[in-house]
């Protein structure tokens, strides 16, 4: 079983602020108080009251959605945008989306290259996964 991430209060006043903004240029004009209140049941909430408990109540995240990070995938260092985010059942781990910034080299054979712009990984508290290269590095790092 997974749980999306309920980003913090900043991110969903953020969420609502982009989607007036995005309706607003296609025509359609709402108030700020109707976009919170869309905002917060498209997470399955029945009101913006609802959703602002629930995040204000939960324990801080290490990462939120559309955060920048930067650390290290296959050895290979890079900087990324948090594009998926999900924490798993058991709560300690995170399975996560980087839109990597400039695409990486994951091969260290000198005969050919194997690029990755996006990488999918599953990290800890930490920010470090549990797989590991045969070298015994993290496959992902990220600096939290």
């Amino acid at each position: 079983m997974t749980t999306q991430l309920l980003p913090a209060l900043d991110g969903l006043k953020a969420q609502a602020k982009r989607l007036r903004k995005s309706l607003e240029a296609e025509g359609n004009f709402i108030s700020h108080s109707e976009a919170l209140e869309l905002v917060a049941r498209q997470y399955g909430y029945r009101d913006w009251n609802t959703i602002h408990a629930a995040a204000g109540n939960r324990p801080a995240e290490p990462l939120s959605l559309g955060a920048k990070v930067s650390g290290s995938y296959l050895g290979q260092a890079f900087t990324a945008e948090v594009i998926g985010l999900t924490r798993l059942n058991d709560g300690a781990r995170y399975r996560v989306t980087l839109d990597l910034d400039e695409a990486v080299d994951v091969v260290t054979f000198d005969s050919f290259s194997a690029w990755r712009k996006r990488v999918n990984g599953t990290i800890g508290r930490n920010g470090v996964s549990a797989s590991r290269t045969s070298d015994g590095r993290p496959h992902l790092e990220i600096r939290m």
